[in-house]
């Protein structure tokens, strides 16, 4: 049971007593917190729904801020030309995940987003790199971006679903090994992994994450929904069918 929320359920009628209140005795204001609490102790479930009713207006707010976030930052989250854009590119959906590569849910979470985009067939896949967990994960994300810019969205791709999947730590050494197993120059893109340019996406993913108020990975931007969080395959294929309801 949540204590802030049983609190805060309680302490919502506060307003429309205190002037009764403060007309009363000491000893009539005893009288009437003994009443309460007699009253609350005979009838639990008042406070089951006082915290229910307060829980779906928490969550109804959260839904709303979202809603307006989506509105205010819509061509950045969808259309950044630095991101990477699979699946149908014209598909009616768009899902856009926010990962980083040394996270366990995201990689988690891999296989079955493919498989949804794979088996949907009309969704627009979007990645914006937001490494949060480390210096390997901004390695791997500077190696990703690298590889892009010098190579183009096909060997981006390779070089994400080597970097999910990857076993072990994400090092320069591995990571020049990976280079050259995928057939890119290690050399050059080491340089690249440098350059300003790679920085600047993160960055620009970093502040987009601060003003959406996203602070874990993976995190989707679903059409017009926000998931915080891993959700299985059949979880998304269900906010998937909402919003295509929805819309």
């Amino acid at each position: 049971m949540r204590l802030p929320l049983i609190a805060a359920a309680l302490l919502a009628a506060a307003p429309a007593l205190a002037e009764g209140l403060t007309d009363m005795t000491e000893a009539e204001r005893q009288a009437f917190r003994d009443e309460v609490r007699t009253y609350l102790l005979e009838n639990p479930d008042v406070i089951i729904e006082a915290m229910t009713v307060l829980q779906g207006r928490e969550d109804q707010a959260a839904a709303d801020r979202d809603l307006q976030m989506l509105a205010d930052n819509k061509d950045v989250i969808f259309n950044n030309p630095a991101d990477w854009v699979g699946g149908n590119p014209q598909g009616d959906i768009t899902v856009v995940e926010f990962m980083d590569y040394r996270c366990g849910y995201c990689r988690k979470a891999y296989e079955e987003t493919e498989e949804l985009v794979k088996t949907d067939g009309n969704i627009r896949f979007v990645l914006k790199e937001f490494p949060i967990l480390g210096e390997q994960s901004l390695l791997s994300s500077q190696f990703a971006l690298a590889v892009k810019m010098l190579y183009g969205e096909d060997a981006y791709k390779a070089a994400h679903d080597a970097l999910i999947t990857l076993r072990g730590d994400a090092t320069p050494d591995t990571l020049a090994t990976l280079a050259t197993q995928l057939g890119h120059d290690p050399a050059a893109v080491a340089a690249k992994m440098q350059d300003p340019a790679v920085m600047d996406v993160i960055k620009a993913n970093h502040d987009l994450a601060t003003t959406m108020e996203i602070n874990g990975t993976p995190t989707f931007v679903i059409d017009q929904t926000m998931v915080r969080g891993y959700v299985p395959l059949d979880g998304m294929r269900q906010i998937v069918d909402g919003q295509r309801q929805d819309g």
